[in-house]
């Protein structure tokens, strides 16, 4: 059988068992609670969010680039908050998408590496006084019952899934607006990175190959904002943290690569996510437009969403490696800038993040890390085309102040991206992004063709290459190359 018919067999397969599997959590996906899991990486997928618009408003709506501009203007433009008048009222509305994605990882070893069918579901309305949301999401991935590359303890945990997504009230009194409970705090707009949206939980499970709406995880919190002329003032506070997922050693794209020759039974994973009261986050955000120049500066305390590996290695009986998930307290504060140009627009995001600890490659070291402060800093132009096209560059570095001999790391590490995508014929979008590093051999190239119906349905396939050294960022996953295939449909 080739790979091509092996792939639509498998679509058709994995889309019947998705649908017998969704029948019976239906009833309980708004009411599951969602799973934290571990990771944040510098990069963000690139992949565009046309189909995510009716399943998750505002990430589709402020996310760094999954909106697919008509214009540079609408390159800025920001989904208006529903503001609810005391006594109006409005018939709930079902929305949501079912998506099937399918991946075939080729390098040695080569196996089936992903067949997941995802299917979220929305109810909003509003009564009241207020404007209200409940969505929740489903996942089985029939991978895991045919393909014997993965370990039991990732298949436990990838294999079926359901977790709450946006799920909030909305009040709003003049010019301040209320929104409770679990939500989409977006506070980066880059293209295919990561640097200033600092709140959002991540599911790294897939590396950064996912889109923004599957990849997000929204998170429980408390938010006020005050609206006056072009000043936007935004508090945030968060009870309960949600961490980011990169799922269990011996997965996809687990973040610690063992080797080859490493016995199974030599390593323990210890997950350890501290949900206490005093664990929580807060935050503020001001952003001010004045001549054209969108300004914005902000502040966040949290225990850090990315997990470090704390190591200890034993040889008595046999050998033993314990990695134990670190989430440090954070702070983190930064500023951000966009402008219209008229032909393109500039964009650029600053942070410094204070306390964070990295990896060292010195065994002598207790835990195997070193706090550090660190600045990381992306400036962007963007043109957009009448045809619906985008040429997107970027230019980003991370500097370390105090940099530790023993990291794996520079003191100044920088890179580049380019972003190209253009429709043709009305219904056919081909894309290609390549992020690279400048100081070494590491990089992620993707290429993606979509089909557009014009309608609910979109189909699109694609290939993800990394290159690099062991240890890089991308090289890390140099056996991680793969061709896929993606459905989804919206209602």
């Amino acid at each position: 059988m080739t790979l091509r018919s092996a792939c639509v067999l498998l679509l058709l397969g994995s889309l019947g068992v998705a649908a017998r599997a969704a029948a019976e959590p239906v009833a309980q996906l708004l009411v599951a609670d969602a799973e934290p899991g571990s990771m944040d990486d510098l990069f963000g997928s690139d992949e565009p969010a046309d189909s995510a618009a009716a399943s998750e408003e505002e990430a589709a709506g402020q996310s760094d680039g999954e909106a697919e501009p008509g214009s540079v203007d609408a390159l800025f433009a920001e989904e208006p908050q529903q503001t609810a008048k005391a006594g109006d009222s409005a018939p709930s509305r079902l929305t949501g998408f079912f998506e099937n994605k399918i991946a075939y990882t080729y390098e040695d070893p080569d196996h089936w590496s992903l067949a997941r069918n995802t299917l979220e579901l929305s109810l909003d309305g509003r009564g009241g006084g207020v404007d209200w949301k409940v969505s929740g999401r489903a996942v089985y991935d029939p991978v895991y019952r045919f393909e014997n590359y993965f370990p039991d303890e990732v298949k436990d945990d990838q294999e079926f899934e359901t977790s709450i997504r946006e799920t909030y009230v909305d009040i709003s009194r003049g010019d301040l607006d209320f929104r409770l409970g679990r939500q989409h705090i977006i506070w980066g707009e880059m293209v295919g990175l990561f640097f200033a949206d600092v709140v959002s939980a991540k599911d790294q499970r897939e590396f950064v190959l996912q889109e923004f709406d599957i990849l997000r995880i929204p998170q429980w919190a408390a938010r006020a904002e005050y609206f006056k002329d072009d000043f936007h003032a935004e508090l945030v506070w968060i009870p309960y943290m949600t961490y980011n997922d990169v799922g269990k050693p011996g997965a996809e794209f687990f973040e610690v690569v063992l080797p080859e020759s490493f016995p199974e039974d030599g390593l323990r994973f210890v997950q350890d996510q501290p949900q206490g009261i005093d664990d929580g986050a807060y935050g503020a955000r001001l952003t001010y437009l004045v001549n054209g120049w969108d300004l914005a500066a902000f502040y966040y305390n949290s225990r850090d969403a990315l997990p470090a590996f704390a190591r200890a290695i034993s040889f008595d009986p046999q050998p033993l490696l314990t990695l134990t998930e670190v989430h440090e307290r954070i702070d983190q504060a930064g500023a951000t800038l966009a402008k219209d140009f008229g032909g393109f627009v500039l964009k650029a995001e600053t942070i410094y993040t204070s306390g964070r600890p990295f990896s060292v490659t010195d065994f002598a070291d207790v835990d195997g890390l070193v706090e550090q402060d660190l600045l990381d800093y992306v400036v962007g132009l963007e043109w957009a085309f009448a045809d619906e096209g985008r040429f997107n560059l970027q230019f980003f570095q991370r500097w370390f102040p105090d940099h530790d001999d023993a990291m794996i790391s520079d003191d100044l590490e920088s890179g580049a991206s380019v972003l190209l995508t253009r429709r043709f014929a009305t219904h056919w979008e081909p894309e290609l992004l390549w992020i690279t590093s400048v100081d070494r051999n590491d990089s992620l190239l993707r290429a993606k063709l979509t089909w557009l119906s014009g309608g609910s349905w979109t189909l699109g396939g694609g290939v993800d290459v990394f290159s690099g050294d062991p240890g890089g960022l991308f090289g890390t996953y140099d056996a991680r190359d793969r061709v896929y295939t993606e459905v989804r449909f919206l209602f």
